[in-house]
């Protein structure tokens, strides 16, 4: 099956996680994205992140970085930036991180980029958002997105000691770099069917608020500061709760239909009396009695093992699923059925696990590729665009090429 975006050429100047992990998703999807490096390499290279690295795979490399061809430029120099110039010349999108600033003095801002290259996509990926008393300033993902998105005080339990921080790395940079890689496909399309090239622009704190957005909404309209998160909520349907288990596992399930499923439910977990009381007839009078049917309803739950609970859920209509631990992902019979984590081969007999980018294309999960070592592809790509080998070897001996 060919990929969505073969044929398509991205240049990437860019670093961290957020806008390379767009790059990622381009790359899995077929197009050829050229990683413009300094000689220093991407400072993600070999960052230890909260002693999660153990193994000699860098992981979150790996991760965001999949697929792409690296080349190394010096691009405060004027040779550095000359070769850019060449790679984009017949580039279709041109993918950046850089603060306003230092694209402004490399030359490589949109105005720029864009008088040279009318067709070119120029995306970018910031903090903020390009307008706005802080549009040259820089974000990361746990404190624009986590933190200033509001996630984290939403998620905050009341009187907790200290916000819930994100869950893990590059949380908020991954889904801000799937939201850029979205709006470069867009304008990929008007191109086609226009002719004009246009620039796109994402940032981790209009991700976040995306993500927020019924909440958003609501307090904007409704004048709330903070929705209240008390520790142990009384759900408001208790077929909408999450529930401990014999063995300490939690269940969670999500019946917003709570009429229709609640005697099927009932039947399942061998209660029938509970749908026969008419105190609990309906999900009002459920509600209106919530101090006596909750109770019953912990206890049902903690009475069985989240296995046996898997097989008594499975005998009824509702919706519901087991909270999984992340090591226990891989191994869930939908992951492996649909391919969503990947062996990458290193060729040295080296194999990681990588997650496959969720986009399926006609029923196809894209394939997952190993990341590029530093200025891997420097001597093949300078060969493309004209350079003979002494004009190569000239360039690494200015320090210009890594």
């Amino acid at each position: 099956m060919s990929r969505p975006l073969e044929g398509f050429k991205v240049v990437e100047v860019a670093m961290w996680a957020f806008v390379p992990s767009c790059g990622g998703v381009l790359s899995d999807l077929g197009a050829d994205v050229i990683k413009v490096e300094p000689p220093s390499g991407d400072p993600l290279r070999g960052l230890n992140i909260g002693g999660m690295d153990k193994s000699r795979v860098d992981l979150s490399w790996e991760s965001y970085n999949r697929g792409k061809r690296s080349i190394t430029l010096d691009l405060k120099m004027a040779e550095g930036r000359e070769v850019l110039m060449k790679l984009c010349a017949d580039a279709d999108v041109f993918l950046t991180n850089l603060l306003p600033p230092a694209r402004r003095k490399m030359g490589i801002d949109a105005d720029s980029i864009r008088a040279r290259f009318p067709g070119i996509v120029y995306a970018s990926g910031r903090g903020t958002g390009p307008k706005g008393p802080e549009n040259e300033k820089g974000g990361y993902d746990s404190i624009t997105y986590w933190a200033r998105g509001g996630i984290s005080s939403t998620m905050t339990e009341d009187g907790a000691p200290y916000p819930v921080p994100a869950p893990g790395p590059a949380f908020g940079d991954t889904m801000s770099g799937a939201m850029l890689a979205g709006a470069i496909c867009a304008a990929l399309a008007k191109r086609e069917r226009s002719g004009e090239g246009s620039e796109v622009d994402v940032s981790l704190l209009g991700t976040a608020m995306w993500s927020m957005q019924r909440l958003i909404a609501q307090s904007t309209m409704d004048g709330i500061l903070k929705f209240p998160k008390p520790s142990n909520p009384k759900p408001f349907n208790v077929l909408v709760h999450t529930y401990r288990t014999k063995d300490d596992r939690f269940v969670a399930l999500c019946m917003l239909q709570a009429d229709k499923y609640w005697a099927g439910f009932c039947e399942a977990a061998g209660r029938p009396d509970l749908a026969a009381n008419p105190n609990y007839a309906s999900d009002a009078l459920r509600r209106e009695n919530i101090e006596t049917c909750m109770p019953e309803m912990l206890a049902l739950f903690a009475s069985h093992t989240v296995d046996e609970w898997r097989e008594i859920l499975g005998r009824q209509d509702g919706q519901w699923d087991v909270v999984q631990h992340v090591g226990e992902i891989h191994k869930d019979p939908q992951v492996v059925a649909n391919n969503m984590v990947q062996t990458v081969d290193y060729g040295d007999g080296t194999t990681i696990p990588l997650v496959a980018m969720p986009w399926m294309f006609d029923g196809e999960t894209m394939k997952a590729r190993r990341s590029p070592d530093l200025g891997a592809d420097s001597d093949s790509i300078l060969d493309s665009l004209g350079y003979d080998e002494d004009a190569i070897i000239d360039l690494k001996v200015k320090g210009v090429v890594f």
